[in-house]
């Protein structure tokens, strides 16, 4: 039985604070910005968008810089304590222009710290035992997400919804955000320095091949729903805005009961057939939207909650067991990741406001099972 290392248990608890911070941000905000600031849903694709492509080139810099420099911590660090001091400044926003700008800070953390911080967690994996090493770190993340949750329900429900409150929530964020940082500079250590390269960096051919399996993720993160769009979906049906904690809520439990499975899973049964149930739970959750009530809203959180946790786990796993730069393809993954998320989100978002939801929703459910299908067509191929 391998034991998980002290420094990834620490980067654990980083991530606890981390999210839990976001957690009292992310389920409230798309809410915040189209019903107090009265944005369209245009301007809500946009700043998603914005916030999920201003990580793009960061991510691959600084996974570049970890595997040619051999800088990790200082990254890793500095991500975290970019994120926890833009997140309580959007209390003090009066339009989309600035949240968009806030958004965009706090991804540019996300995009400095993501890529080194995989990189350490891989350095301090038991070999054959990243998935369950990535399964334990993102259940400690998602738990974060799941208390923060809870705790923003319960303070929307003890205070009320009004526009001070919300704003108030936000500013409050610095608090978890803060002991987050502290822990990360002073109890997580940094991983071995590696010495500079000399030659030209080149991606191997290994690096390669992982790169092109992870197509089939990134375009179905294209079609999907965003978070931000589950939120107003759920409003849409008639899910009160004191009750949006609850489905992160669920989503969040699901995932912190099931990622060590999937880690684990992932180890044994390979991270394609993982990744293959995770594209069926993330079809279920479009479809369940496609439906249009809130049972239906209810169950697509949970399933979202089952797709997020099993593709993330399962593609992480896969590049720390296959990739030789592992830095640099984390760093290429994450920046995939938040290109092909951004022009979905600005797409859906333009699609919703121009041709309303249901031709959204249509979209997104035909994208997902199209891509599913691909995917399968070609596991079938390849034997």
């Amino acid at each position: 039985m391998h034991t998980i290392n002290q420094n990834v248990v620490r980067l654990g608890w980083v991530s606890y604070f981390t999210d839990l911070a976001s957690a009292m941000v992310n389920p409230i905000l798309p809410i915040f910005i189209v019903t107090v600031l009265h944005e369209g849903m245009d301007k809500l694709g946009i700043i998603v968008a914005v916030a999920t492509f201003v990580s793009y080139a960061l991510r691959m810099v600084s996974g570049y810089i970890a595997d040619y420099y051999g800088v990790v911590k200082p990254l890793v660090v500095g991500g975290y304590l970019l994120s926890a001091l833009s997140k309580p400044l959007l209390g003090l926003s009066q339009g989309w222009g600035s949240i968009a700008a806030l958004r965009a800070l706090e991804r540019m953390g996300k995009g400095v710290r993501s890529a080194p911080k995989d990189l350490m967690i891989a350095a301090y994996s038991k070999q054959n035992a990243h998935g369950k090493t990535f399964g334990f770190h993102k259940t400690m993340d998602i738990a974060g997400e799941f208390s923060g949750t809870l705790l923003l329900f319960g303070l929307l429900w003890y205070f009320g919804e009004s526009e001070e409150v919300i704003r108030t929530l936000f500013v409050a964020t610095l608090l978890p955000g803060i002991i987050g940082v502290v822990i990360v500079i002073f109890l997580v250590r940094d991983v071995p320095k590696r010495e500079q390269c000399t030659e030209r960096f080149r991606l191997s051919a290994a690096d390669k091949k992982t790169v092109m399996q992870l197509l089939f993720y990134f375009l179905f993160l294209f079609f999907i729903f965003s978070e931000a769009f589950f939120t107003v979906q759920a409003k849409t049906v008639g899910i009160a805005t004191a009750l949006i904690p609850l489905l992160f809520a669920v989503s969040t439990g699901v995932q912190t009961l099931t990622s060590y499975l999937f880690g684990l899973a992932s180890d044994r049964f390979g991270g394609k057939a993982v990744s293959a149930l995770g594209y069926g739970c993330g079809i279920a959750a479009q479809a369940l939207l496609w439906l249009q009530t809130p049972a239906a809203t209810w169950a697509a959180f949970a399933f979202l909650g089952l797709f997020t946790v099993a593709t993330l786990n399962a593609n992480r796993a896969m590049i720390a067991e296959q990739a030789d730069n592992r830095g640099s393809v984390y760093g290429i993954f994450y920046a995939a990741v938040a290109l092909f998320a951004a022009a979905g989100a600005a797409f859906g978002g333009w699609l919703w406001e121009q041709f309303g939801m249901q031709t959204a929703l249509d979209v997104a459910l035909g994208g997902t099972l199209a891509v599913s299908v691909l995917y399968g067509l070609r596991r079938g191929l390849r034997g």
